[in-house]
């Protein structure tokens, strides 16, 4: 369901306007202010239309997009592909490379064993059976042909594209802001968020850091955006127990099981969503000690957070090098 309000401004002469919906098996929201004239209908109705395309395109949950077209074609086929589902997998391939794989799109096999893709089909303990570890990087096993908007495997492969799509989406949604020229806007699905400019009083767009607890929602800190974005990745808000064992969301493509150590969350501020989401992964999988060390060499603004006990440890890079 989607819901839309509108408030003009006299002081700034400006529309606050503010839009959500339903996408990606979650919501998607709009602030933005926009000059007197302009045609607010038609901008909130491209806002529901682009997440829908890239839902509909990216999701592995949904049996007739682009993606699962792909995962379920044939090795050595060529499949044609919105131009921007080709150009997100170059993206999440290269990412892939500068994280030393811990960014792996090809774990759709993985995330379905343990119980959390589309087809679920295994829960245990222990490690399923016959999957392969570590994950070969997709670049062995993807091409991707971004000016003719297609894509083969060479090898079986199932991609999943959970830890960067709703990124994009959340830039799909600046996108469209930017097209009709609005200056002062915040987008986000879920927890992935991006701004721009600042509002009509001259303050700051500002996000809450959510704090990686499991039953209730509480800010650990807030941040003034400017022109940027922010993604978080952690263990806290998919899991499943089994056998009184936490098991996360998050897959470990380097040993082809679930991330299981003390970090709790990783939040990357980026100035694009899709980076954000999947380097805050990235992060998440390479750990409390490598995480850092490989976000100060890609220059990320990085926060962490792990569970000493019962407490919670900060520590970040960049901007966040103070935390």
């Amino acid at each position: 369901m989607s819901k839309t309000s509108i408030e003009w401004l006299p002081a700034s002469l400006v529309n606050a306007c503010s839009t959500s919906g339903d996408t990606m098996g979650t919501r998607y929201a709009a602030r933005f202010h926009a000059p007197a004239g302009a045609d607010l209908r038609s901008i909130v109705a491209e806002l529901a239309s682009g997440v829908t395309a890239v839902d509909d395109q990216m999701s592995n949950w949904k049996a007739d997009s682009d993606l699962s077209r792909l995962n379920r074609a044939a090795p050595g086929d060529w499949v044609p592909l919105s131009a921007n589902l080709a150009t997100l997998l170059v993206r999440a391939i290269d990412i892939g490379r500068e994280t030393g794989n811990a960014f792996n799109i090809g774990v759709g096999d993985l995330v379905n064993a343990w119980g959390f893709g589309p087809r679920g089909e295994h829960r245990s303990p222990e490690m399923p059976q016959g999957l392969p570890r570590p994950r070969p990087p997709v670049d062995e096993l993807l091409e991707v042909d971004v000016a003719e908007c297609r894509a083969r495997k060479h090898g079986p492969v199932a991609l999943d594209l959970c830890g960067i799509a709703k990124g994009f989406g959340v830039d799909e949604l600046a996108r469209v802001l930017d097209r009709h020229g609005i200056d002062s806007w915040l987008v986000g699905i879920d927890g992935e968020l991006r701004s721009r400019g600042e509002k009509p009083d001259g303050s700051a767009w500002s996000v809450a850091v959510e704090a990686p607890e499991d039953e209730r929602r509480a800010a650990m800190g807030v941040v003034e955006l400017g022109d940027a974005a922010i993604a978080s990745s952690g263990d806290y808000r998919h899991w499943i127990e089994i056998d009184g064992k936490r098991i996360s969301h998050t897959m470990d493509p380097r040993i082809s099981h679930p991330l299981q150590g003390t970090l709790a969350s990783v939040t990357v501020i980026s100035p694009v969503c899709a980076d954000a989401d999947a380097y805050a992964t990235a992060l998440l999988v390479l750990g409390e000690n490598a995480g850092p060390e490989h976000a100060r060499r890609l220059g990320l603004d990085a926060l962490f957070v792990a569970r000493a006990g019962d407490k919670l440890r900060a520590t970040g890079t960049g901007f966040f090098g103070s935390a």
